[in-house]
């Protein structure tokens, strides 16, 4: 969000975090690591829960990780209603700013810097870009690789279902292990009735955006480990049939290849974190991480000792299995 804050004021957008966090630790966290917006500090949890994004996995025996909210966003627009959101399963997948802004845009900007390529002919014009981060690839950031058909007036391409014997549009991605595809978001298609055929089909016309949402897991990028290469190569697939109101084109099927740069992750400088291979950041988390372990430990002795137990008892099994894997 830092990176990408010129992004947001050029677009008008205002842009706000909340955490659980204690006011002195979010001024010294936005000083050193020089964040540009407001950091929000809800130490009671009481907005968090208001939002009903409170982590309810979480439990008071959880100690210091109690009250802490579902990593997400929403997106509101300027009479306070909300136009779109993005939540994860974990923090390990997170939307990049990129696309945020798209949704309170309503519309995707493909980046001039981001890997791009493109293919097609002189009436279908096909652009494959990475959408997000300059294309980057980092652990826990949800990119879209984004193919655009231009199509010619009159033209149009295919949405499911099709009749037998045609072609509805489709795209395959052929990456290295670890490269994490989900399922593909599509614009509505509008109906077509072709009296020469009898058939009604769903089709896509104009300037046609297919996204695909990827992300790297520990295979491929992770935060306790260097990264294995600089980039890695994808090869995208798209296979067609383009029609007009009284005739179709061939099915056509063309590969177009990127090169995605590999990035790591900011980590914070605390001794869990460091020696990784990773971007340390400047601001020392430890005295942050003292004063939440014992506002916690204020709040619930009980369970926070419940919670040092449990660690305790999860290291050892983990060390078991290891002795045992051996």
């Amino acid at each position: 969000m830092r990176d990408a804050w010129g992004k947001f004021v050029d677009n008008d957008i205002k842009l706000y975090a909340v955490s659980y966090d204690d006011r002195e630790t979010l001024g010294d966290f936005a000083r050193e690591q020089e964040i540009p917006y407001p950091l929000l500090s809800d130490v009671d949890s009481e907005v968090i829960r208001r939002y009903g994004i409170l982590n309810t996995q979480v439990s008071s025996d959880d100690a210091f990780l109690y009250g802490i909210p579902f990593p997400g966003v929403y997106v509101v627009d300027e009479q306070g209603r909300v136009v779109a959101k993005s939540f994860h399963d974990s923090y390990k997948k997170r939307d990049s700013a990129e696309t945020l802004i798209d949704a309170a845009l309503g519309r995707i900007q493909l980046s001039d810097d981001a890997p791009i390529t493109q293919g097609g002919e002189d009436d279908i014009r096909i652009t494959v870009a990475v959408h997000g981060g300059n294309g980057s690839i980092r652990q826990g950031i949800v990119r879209k690789l984004v193919v655009r058909f231009e199509l010619a007036d009159g033209l149009h391409i295919y949405g499911e279902p099709v009749p037998q014997g045609m072609v509805a549009t489709g795209i395959d991605v052929e990456a290295p292990p670890g490269f994490v595809v989900l399922p593909m978001e599509a614009p509505p298609t509008h109906p077509l009735h072709l009296p020469a055929m009898a058939v009604d089909l769903e089709v896509w016309s104009g300037t046609v955006d297919l996204v695909i949402p990827f992300y790297p897991h520990g295979e491929l990028a992770s935060e306790v480990r260097a990264l294995d290469n600089d980039s890695i190569d994808i090869a995208v697939t798209v296979r067609y049939q383009a029609c007009n109101d009284q005739e179709c084109l061939l099915p056509r099927t063309e590969t177009l290849h990127l090169t995605l740069p590999m990035d790591v992750v900011d980590v914070p400088r605390l001794g869990m974190h460091l020696g990784h291979g990773q971007r340390e950041g400047s601001y020392d988390s430890t005295p942050a991480m003292k004063r939440l372990i014992w506002r916690k430990f204020k709040q619930n002795p009980l369970g926070f000792g419940r919670f040092i137990l449990k660690s305790i008892g999860l290291e050892w099994q983990a060390r078991k299995r290891a002795r045992q894997q051996k």
